[in-house]
């Protein structure tokens, strides 16, 4: 099978996974906006903050991916268990910061000026969900070991049965009936939690039975911490968790800060951020992917095959974010009229931000790819720092100034689109920095004496 196929198949399964999750959200969003707006409103916030804390906190359980794919590659399979183990030392402790975080949400909407109209019902939200994180945590740690040894058709299977489950879990439980009382918004977050952990139950009882995994010896009892080990994979996964935790605050943050514009912002703002969530599961599913693809190779021995895997990565994220932002062009107008369900205000202003998401998709696919395989060449500080400066620095601070100060003759606009339009530049110019650290990772990169030293 060629490269291109390889990765194609891969991620193509990782993406049919990686959506089925990201139906969850848009369910809840079709469901919330269906209740209500002001359930909707509520929603927006409650699943910036989640958002933000989940995905920052796999973050440091994913960045492994390249850890257990290069031992693969290396053919030291047995090692790979013993690393699983003890990187569950450090997926304990991110899943007691991160069910803290859940349920002490306040400082953060206090900070963004969320309206106190809407934080009792986001922080009931958030406490429902905090019982959700640890399975939620412990099975993305499951998938990304699957993605690694090339095996992401399990995991897609189970998430995809999930959804199944999901849809009309949330339906009833958000409206009620069958003696069950009307839970609002909070029926879609207790649906999650029910599907969370019996996708976590799968995921163990798969491990223990399945033949696929005993060459791994993955299933065996825990050793005690291996202190050397834990901070090799804290060193990549902390840098890893926090630059997600920029890369997604620096949109998620915006619902916050567009809170205050009212409720016809926010529900809009909401519709388009949640497409932006489910066009980034293609950028997710390549960067997977092809990082596992050049980790592989870089573990056999074979620098060249890895780069080849890059080219053929970048050039397919390309081509497909192009192809997407153009549908969403030409689309954009009866997707927003969908989401909002009859509500015009909401229809005609998330259809005029989704011309901006076309080309924050389209930018923000090429540094997703970009900084995934620069974990896989060691690559994890730089890009923190990237973020920070850009992401923040001029996305968010930049839509945040034109939104609310102006600059110089230009009035605050006082809409989401300052947002969007200043995060897009901010991702355009992300994206350029990495593929030039991507390029001097390449030829700079020296291969190891020995594989197994970077477990």
């Amino acid at each position: 099978m060629s490269e291109l196929r390889t990765i194609m198949r891969h991620a193509g399964t990782v993406l049919a996974g990686q959506l089925a999750v990201m139906a969850f959200g848009v369910t809840d969003t079709l469901v919330a906006g269906r209740f209500s707006s002001e359930a909707l409103a509520a929603l927006s916030v409650g699943s910036a903050i989640y958002i933000s804390i989940f995905i920052a906190l796999n973050g440091v359980l994913q960045a492994q991916l390249p850890v257990w794919a290069e031992l693969r590659g290396a053919g030291h399979d047995a090692e790979v268990g013993r690393a699983v183990r003890q990187a569950l030392y450090l997926a304990f402790m991110v899943m007691v910061l991160g069910v803290v975080a859940l349920l002490m949400p306040g400082p953060l909407m206090r900070w963004t000026q969320v309206p106190p109209a809407l934080q009792a019902e986001v922080k009931a939200y958030l406490a429902i969900l905090a019982l959700a994180a640890p399975p939620a945590l412990l099975f993305r740690m499951y998938a990304t070991l699957n993605q690694s040894l090339g095996w992401p058709r399990l995991v897609t299977w189970v998430q995809i049965g999930s959804l199944a489950l999901k849809v009309p879990l949330s339906v009833w439980l958000t409206f009620g009936g069958l003696g069950v009382p009307a839970m609002g918004l909070a029926g879609c977050a207790w649906a999650t939690v029910i599907v969370t952990f019996l996708m976590f139950g799968l995921a163990c009882w798969m491990l223990g039975t399945q033949p696929m995994y005993q060459p791994y010896r993955i299933w065996q009892r825990l050793e005690r911490p291996d202190w050397q080990a834990i901070g090799r994979f804290a060193r990549l996964g902390i840098p890893t968790g926090l630059a997600v935790l920029v890369e997604v605050t620096a949109y998620s943050l915006m619902a916050l800060f567009i809170a205050r514009q009212g409720t016809v912002a926010t529900a809009s703002h909401q519709i388009a951020s949640n497409l932006v969530g489910v066009l980034y599961m293609m950028p997710l599913s390549l960067g997977i992917a092809v990082s596992a693809r050049v980790s592989w190779w870089l573990g056999s021995g074979d620098a060249a095959r890895a780069r080849l895997a890059l080219r053929l990565g970048l050039k397919l994220t390309l081509a497909l974010a192009v192809g997407g932002a153009a549908l969403l062009v030409l689309a954009h107008e009866p997707l927003a009229r969908l989401y909002a369900g009859g509500n015009a205000p909401v229809a005609a202003m998330a259809g005029g931000l989704l011309i901006w998401v076309a080309a924050y998709h389209v930018a923000d696919a090429v540094q997703a790819v970009c900084v995934f395989v620069l974990r896989s060449y060691g690559v994890a500080v730089a890009s923190l720092a990237v973020y920070c400066v850009l992401l923040w620095g001029v996305g968010l601070g930049g839509g945040y100034v034109l939104a609310y100060q102006g600059i110089g003759p230009l009035a605050p606009l006082n809409s989401p689109a300052a947002f969007w339009g200043a995060g897009a530049f901010a991702l355009v110019l992300t994206a350029a920095v990495f593929i030039a650290l991507l390029w001097r990772s390449v030829r700079r990169y020296q291969p190891p004496h020995a594989a197994p030293a970077r477990a």
